[in-house]
């Protein structure tokens, strides 16, 4: 067996094991265990198929030719030929389909995930654009299957939002949105535009992985638990009781704060969730800083900075700079048809890690 072969074995032993241990009254009786081990199984589900596939037609070939040593039949000789040479061909494109199915994969690829959207600047029109993105996402996400539940919301009074996070779940969220995070530019002429100058604003995304907490351990005592009153728009209660939680995790400095559930208890669920996401990504920042540059696979540095993508409006334009793509199908891509892009930076992914590999 070459490392391959073996990679692929041991891909279809542990497809198999996690196949009986989906069926076992520990699992079945843990929520838990049966999402993280379904999700396991899930990843490498299309390696295990093709992998099936690959050791049918390897097999076919095989007996193919053995069929051919013991033929005298010349028609029956010429068909065996072209069916064994059929069979090379296509296992030959399943090889190659195996090899990019092979790539290793970023772990979080497979977590569900929070995406945080500010408006930044441009005033108001930013805060306009985070609500335009937040509409734009939605749309997608509902598209891939995934579901979406909000976190916490900042209204602007202008329109749009000075803040909202969401929740994305889904087999791959993760994976189909984390070259979103950056700074998203938009050109158009405002609504509180009277003259139609095209006015250039920022909005800017943030993507975390949702991490459990069996991913990453926070002791109690290297966290700050706050609580307060909220401020701003929220109903009654906002104003009469210290609902809202702040949560500063004291080795690294990152403080979350909510102030958006129906409950104390949900802002802390909320902001605990939070705390893990962005404690896993400093920590696994520094990781990579040690040990020299982030991967070079990985498009963009995920900075609030960086420029990733501009929207035009009078050009009905799209623009990832990052890979050089243009599109002009704005008016599509705002409604959530956001597949040409992240197809392409998915391809662009894959490119460099063969490269690298």
């Amino acid at each position: 067996m070459n490392a391959k072969e073996i990679k692929l074995s041991n891909i279809e032993n542990r497809y198999n094991e996690l196949s009986q241990l989906l069926i076992s009254d520990e699992v079945i009786n843990n929520p838990k265990l049966m999402t993280k081990y379904a999700k396991e199984q899930s990843s490498i589900q299309d390696v295990y198929n093709n992998y099936q596939k690959y050791k049918k037609i390897t097999q076919n070939i095989k007996e193919g030719k053995e069929m051919l040593q013991l033929e005298e039949d010349v028609e029956l000789i010429a068909e065996l030929k072209l069916e064994i040479n059929n069979l090379e061909n296509e296992l030959e494109i399943l090889n190659t389909h195996l090899d990019k199915l092979l790539i290793p994969r970023d772990i979080e690829d497979s977590y569900d995930c929070i995406v945080e959207i500010r408006g930044a600047a441009g005033g108001d029109e930013g805060n306009i654009f985070a609500g335009d993105l937040y509409r734009m996402y939605n749309y997608y996400a509902d598209s891939m299957g995934f579901k979406t539940s909000l976190m916490e919301a900042s209204e602007s009074l202008a329109g749009g939002y000075t803040l909202i996070s969401f929740m994305v779940k889904g087999n791959d969220a993760y994976r189909h949105f984390k070259f979103e995070s950056g700074s998203h530019r938009v050109q158009r002429v405002p609504k509180t535009e009277t003259q139609g100058r095209v006015h250039t604003s920022t909005a800017t995304v943030l993507v975390l992985p949702d991490i459990e907490e069996d991913v990453i351990e926070i002791p109690d005592s290297d966290l700050t638990i706050e609580t307060h009153r909220a401020s701003g728009a929220g109903g009654q209660h906002v104003n009469k009781t210290d609902s809202a939680v702040r949560i500063t995790h004291i080795p690294t400095g990152i403080s979350v704060n909510c102030q958006d559930g129906r409950s104390q208890l949900a802002n802390k669920e909320t902001a605990l969730k939070l705390i893990r996401s962005r404690v896993y990504e400093e920590l696994k920042k520094r990781k990579e800083a040690e040990k020299g540059a982030i991967r070079k696979s990985k498009i963009g540095t995920g900075d609030r900075s960086e420029k990733i993508r501009t929207y035009n409006y009078p050009q009905n334009r799209v623009t990832d700079h990052r890979i050089s793509l243009t599109l002009n199908q704005l008016d599509r891509i705002v409604e959530g048809k956001l597949n040409d892009i992240i197809s392409a930076l998915l391809e662009n992914e894959e490119k460099e890690k063969l490269l690298d590999e």
